[in-house]
């Protein structure tokens, strides 16, 4: 039986990963919130799933590089931020941006109702809410958006670990809603060159993955969305990020033994792949 069972169980993992950066000497920022999320079902996944060290140090600079996009967006003049695909993010309770900002969180109704059950008695630093949408449904998405269309308030959209499982063309649907949103000033979203799919070795991409198999694709990624009326407004790549906080690159330890075996310069070239952007408007 693969471990991972659908898309769900990926922020499970995820929230592990975040967390354990808090039991660090040297940690960046603490979540003890995204363990209590996670549960015995997400500790069960991480310990199994292969790439533990990689993964925690990918989800450590992946996080702070976009804690540094959202504050930046904020001093531009944002003051409300949509999560897409939120899954079990617990900025609101981590991060501190002005109070006056609006943080809206949409996912899955059980990832929403999951995070209202577990959360509801911490208090986030600045107005939150969270929405019970299916983004993967058309219909519930642009009724969704065309609530965001109603409002003039300048909008940051976040969609953290969101593209790699949607079908090219369904990245393109999203990526045309949102330049359709009047409000809207940026676009901030992990980018991995190449697309997602590449770089994974495949017999662990067929098996662990297999119920929630990463589709994005994609040779020239900013290219893809220059082509759809986006131009970058800021940049942070993995090893970017991990210099400025004096961190060795993670090695993908599901190669055992063999990861050792691959040049400090490749690994290297690898993190300068993976990274977090800022989109707006062309």
């Amino acid at each position: 039986m693969a471990i991972i069972r659908d898309v769900s169980d990926t922020a499970l993992w995820v929230a592990v990963h975040r967390a354990m950066e808090g039991f660090r000497p040297d940690a960046l920022f603490s979540d003890p919130l995204s363990l209590r999320l996670a549960g015995k079902r997400g500790q069960e996944i991480a310990t199994k799933m292969a790439g533990g060290s990689f993964m925690s140090w990918m989800m450590a600079m992946r996080t702070v590089a976009i804690d540094r996009m959202l504050e930046l967006a904020v001093s531009n003049g944002v003051s409300r931020i949509v999560n897409l695909g939120a899954g079990l993010d617990t900025r609101p309770y981590r991060i501190r941006l002005a109070a006056s900002v609006k943080w809206i969180e949409v996912d899955f109704p059980g990832i929403i109702a999951h995070k209202n059950h577990l959360l509801k008695s911490e208090t986030p630093h600045f107005e939150l809410s969270r929405w019970s949408v299916d983004l993967t449904d058309p219909g519930e998405r642009n009724k969704f958006f065309e609530y965001l269309r109603k409002s003039d308030e300048p909008t940051a959209f976040l969609t953290e670990g969101v593209l790699l499982y949607l079908e090219n063309s369904e990245v393109v649907d999203l990526a045309e809603s949102l330049h359709d949103i009047p409000s809207l000033k940026y676009w901030i979203h992990d980018y991995r060159e190449g697309g997602y799919a590449r770089g994974v070795p495949r017999l662990w991409m067929k098996w662990h993955m297999r119920h929630a198999p990463m589709k994005f694709l994609v040779n020239d990624w900013f290219g893809f969305f220059r082509t759809l009326g986006w131009k970058v407004k800021a940049c942070i790549s993995l090893e970017e990020e991990s210099q400025r906080h004096g961190r060795t690159v993670g090695r993908p330890d599901w190669l055992g033994l063999l990861s050792f075996l691959i040049p400090e310069g490749k690994m290297a070239e690898y993190s300068r792949q993976l990274g977090i952007v800022m989109l707006e408007k062309a």
